[in-house]
């Protein structure tokens, strides 16, 4: 028997056009586990799909004060 394979997922299953993602598309992750791209904890990166517009500025907050306080190489 044959099954059918799945559609694939979409990659981003919650765009909210009120808040654009960080993502520059430099995806590293440092020893802290924050993505030197756009300075997002990795949990905040696998949060953000699922995050509704408030919690979406309250990570881009969170990056934009760790990016404030992380001297550049």
């Amino acid at each position: 028997m044959s099954e059918q394979p799945r559609p694939p997922k979409p990659l981003y299953s919650n765009v909210s056009p009120a808040v654009p993602s960080p993502c520059i598309s430099v995806c590293r992750l440092d020893e802290r586990r924050v993505c030197t791209g756009c300075m997002r904890h990795v949990e905040h990166i696998r949060e953000w799909r699922s995050a509704d517009d408030e919690r979406r500025r309250q990570i881009c907050r969170e990056a934009d004060a760790l990016r404030a306080s992380t001297p550049q190489a």
